[in-house]
């Protein structure tokens, strides 16, 4: 049976902006100046914020014991995902004519049903990060690295039962005595830090959606609940570090910084920003350019017309800082294609990655789609840290290289991201 979406909308371009499908389970029996200017995620470029966006589905049994595996287009694409967009045919001219006709007379109407005409993107089967064959070989590797995946973000619902394996704990600290026991300036900082509201508290609810939905993408169960995550959560564990929040999800630079520092001071060696921003940081990019970790950074979700941009004209950061250490990813969606909102560089972006209709973990045991670069760099954070916990002979600079080179190299891709490819995790668990 064909996965279909159905969106209607009067400009060309889907808006996806602050809609999200999602799934519960138990129904179914089963981010600018380090002196304070904004960090958000937002559903389309405003000024200096860092931003983010959302929304959905992915047959050939990709993990058989999650009961919503097969929407995981982003790891098995079959081919089965269509996306149906009503685009207006002609131009209305609002208000130019009235309904109502005061003397009685005859009104021209307005457009109807028939002013609309469907276009229908269908899914390319193998657009995908070919995970499959990528977890046959790890699970038969004999020796496999642990490796720590910070994500700064909004918070993380900790408790989701795709995510309570997955969760980093702090060794130094003992939970609940009020003390901090590592004398690390962090009181019972057991599984991370709040760095939005100086606490221990890493999760509010749904403004916690999109940490929430990185997280899962990287180290969901596989084959326990609802979805596959791309990593074994035996031996990669996720950091929730805490940046962005509120409605918006808005964060300070000073922030971010304080959770590089963390993350780095307690191990983690590959750090996920899904977040991004117009204005320029001094403070925020010698954090990063002095770190010893492997930065996954989203290139951002284009401007307010909601169009993709070239960002080696316009850079968006912390992704077009020009620094081994980053890794930029863009969004490609399930036919091969760049995703119309996303931005691109054939210097300033380094791969793309399936970023759009995205299943994962939400609050509350649920699941739901998500679009955006920020979709798009959990894949490749996943990707990097199931490739550095396989391979134990190599280094967090290997990592990317492997990682770029290692992609497979399309098309609609070339002049677009500076690899010219897909992740694929395959490829990359292959490379030598």
């Amino acid at each position: 049976m064909k996965k279909i979406i159905r969106a209607a909308c009067l400009s060309l371009a889907i808006l996806f902006a602050g809609y999200s499908l999602w799934m519960n389970p138990q129904l179914t029996d089963g981010r600018s100046d380090a002196s304070g200017e904004p960090l958000h995620i937002s559903s389309k470029d405003q000024g200096q914020d860092l931003h983010v966006m959302a929304l959905g589905p992915g047959l050939n049994n990709l993990s058989p014991s999650d009961e919503f595996s097969t929407y995981q287009w982003g790891l098995k694409n079959d081919g089965e995902f269509r996306l149906i967009e009503l685009e207006q045919k002609f131009k209305y001219v609002d208000n130019l004519y009235s309904e109502v006709n005061s003397g009685g007379g005859l009104t021209i109407p307005k457009p109807g049903p028939g002013n609309y005409e469907a276009k229908v993107t269908h899914a390319v089967p193998g657009v995908d990060i070919d995970i499959q064959p990528a977890w046959a070989l790890y699970d038969q590797a004999q020796n496999k690295r642990s490796v720590i995946v910070a994500i700064i973000d909004t918070g993380i619902d900790i408790s989701h039962q795709e995510l309570h394996n997955a969760i980093w704990t702090n060794p130094g600290e003992t939970d609940g005595d009020g003390i901090d026991n590592d004398g690390n300036g962090y009181v019972d900082d057991i599984h991370g830090w709040n760095f939005y509201s100086n606490s221990n508290k890493l999760f509010s609810g749904s403004e916690d959606s999109h940490g929430t939905h990185a997280a899962g993408t990287i180290s969901a169960a596989r084959g326990a609940h609802g979805i596959a995550g791309i990593t074994d959560n035996n031996y990669v564990k996720i950091m929730p570090l805490k940046a962005l929040g509120g409605k918006e999800g808005v964060g300070s630079p000073a922030a971010v910084i304080k959770a590089i520092h963390y993350a780095e001071e307690k191990g983690a060696s590959i750090c996920n920003l899904s977040m991004g921003t117009t204005g320029y940081s001094e403070e925020l990019a010698q954090t990063i350019k002095n770190s010893k970790m492997l930065f996954v950074v989203s290139c951002g979700n284009g401007g307010v017309s909601g169009l993709g941009y070239n960002t080696d004209e316009y850079p968006v950061y912390p992704a077009s800082l020009p620094y081994d250490n980053i890794i930029s990813v863009a969004n490609i969606l399930f036919d091969g294609t760049l995703s119309k909102d996303s931005n691109y560089g054939a210097a300033s972006v380094d791969i793309a990655a399936p970023g759009t209709y995205i299943l994962s973990t939400i609050p509350d045991n649920s699941y739901g789609y998500m679009s955006g670069t920020s979709m798009a760099a959990p894949m490749v954070t996943g990707v990097a840290a199931m490739l550095y916990s396989y391979r134990t002979d190599i280094n967090l600079g290997d990592v990317k290289s492997i990682i770029l080179n290692s992609s497979r190299k399309m098309d609609t891709l070339s002049g677009k991201v500076a690899s010219g490819g897909l992740l694929d995790a395959f490829s990359a668990l292959n490379w030598h």
